[in-house]
């Protein structure tokens, strides 16, 4: 009997992900129950296909002719992402940015919180973001174990990232968010982001008259 191959799930399918969630969530917030895919796809300008497409990899969760039930899909899809648990987040970069995003962290994404910030400058080194103690990067390593984290953010300059997310991956890091403006070698098992706001800046640009 030849064993059932699990569907391998393409990145735009995961990318697409978070935005259900996030359209659901606004649904539940306006208390509505029940939506259809062919809804979903006005909505959110993706063909209703696609998305029945994508939410069939991780099972049946639809009826038809009533549509998705809006809580259980958010369960779901929380479910598939990981986000029914607790993920701490590792930020090495305690600037601007590094600020900003500790603070949108832990106010707006409980489950993704930053659990530890990192920085090499001796007068951040100390000082508190959010609550939490910025540490030296010599440290990087021993608390990503100790706090059992998975998941890093890179928001420092860009001559300094390969180094940094060297050490990311060394520690066990294995999902990292960069936003230095460069392109990272990583292994195979481990996935990276890139949030590049000139890139897509000069994207918008190309719409411009």
């Amino acid at each position: 009997m030849l064993q059932e191959k699990t569907p391998i799930v393409s990145q735009a399918v995961i990318r697409r992900l978070p935005i259900y969630l996030r359209y659901l969530q606004q649904l539940h917030l306006d208390e509505v129950d029940t939506v259809s895919s062919q809804e979903m796809g006005q909505d959110l300008d993706i063909n209703p296909a696609q998305i029945r497409k994508d939410l069939a990899y991780f099972g049946e969760f639809g009826r038809k002719g009533i549509g998705y039930s809006v809580p259980y899909l958010i369960e779901k899809i929380r479910q598939i992402l990981k986000l029914d648990r607790s993920l701490p987040v590792a930020l090495v970069g305690a600037g601007h940015l590094g600020i900003a995003l500790s603070n949108y962290s832990r106010l707006r994404q409980a489950e993704l919180a930053i659990a530890a910030i990192f920085d090499k400058d001796p007068q951040k080194i100390g000082t508190k973001i959010a609550e939490l103690v910025v540490e030296p990067i010599d440290r990087l390593e021993s608390r990503v174990r100790e706090l059992g984290i998975r998941i890093g953010i890179v928001a420092v300059p860009a001559a300094e990232a390969q180094a940094v997310v060297d050490r990311m991956v060394g520690a066990g890091i294995l999902g990292i968010l960069n936003f230095a403006p460069t392109t990272l070698r990583v292994p195979g098992e481990v996935h990276i982001r890139y949030s590049d706001v000139t890139s897509e800046l000069q994207a918008l640009a190309y719409y411009v008259e």
